[in-house]
């Protein structure tokens, strides 16, 4: 259960630890890393249709079945690790989330050699620096944004698979590239 005296974002359950970890340590902490980018990227992909509930308790099941989210390993997946990961029940089976995040391994790497780091072009479509939004309420917050709309057009241009502007703003939230935590939440002024 997470301590009643701090006020949170309303999205937050309370009474799901897991959750609530993920609120008060991860979301919208900005992160530079290209292996943890990757990794939001295709969660994010995944909660397709889903809550991020079911997501973040699969979580660790798609670092154990996912190598890691080491994208140049996962580039290399053939029909074996398709078939491997679809009898995998610790992750999200479904035929075309898995074929998209291969394919998003191979286009990642591509994106890192154009740019030198995938997080270089992610960032700077927000100018390198965090959005710093001041949400009364969690009603107020977009789905998407011109910024995560020029990150989906940049990402399929390149043959991401899952990258709309709605999922795209979703991993923006999540890397910290938006502050979306409501005015009043305790990690508003913090992140």
């Amino acid at each position: 259960m997470a301590p009643p005296s701090l006020t949170r974002c309303a999205w937050v359950p309370l009474d799901d630890p897991l959750y609530v970890r993920y609120h008060d340590k991860e979301w919208g902490v900005p992160v530079r890393d290209d292996t943890t980018l990757f990794e939001f990227l295709i969660l994010e992909g995944a909660q397709a249709g889903l809550s991020w509930a079911t997501i973040l308790r699969k979580r660790e099941n798609y670092r154990l079945a996912c190598d890691g989210f080491d994208a140049a390993r996962i580039a290399r997946y053939g029909q074996a690790d398709v078939e491997r990961l679809m009898g995998d029940s610790g992750i999200v089976r479904n035929r075309r989330k898995i074929d998209a995040m291969i394919a998003n391994a191979r286009a990642w790497l591509e994106l890192q050699d154009e740019f030198g780091t995938a997080s270089a072009a992610l960032w700077g479509i927000v100018g390198g620096a965090p959005v710093r939004n001041r949400w009364q309420s969690v009603a107020e917050v977009p789905t998407h944004t011109p910024q995560s709309v020029a990150m989906s057009r940049l990402l399929t241009s390149r043959g991401f698979r899952f990258v709309g502007p709605t999922i795209c703003y979703g991993f923006m939230q999540a890397v910290g590239m938006v502050n979306d935590h409501t005015i009043d939440c305790f990690r508003h002024s913090q992140v």
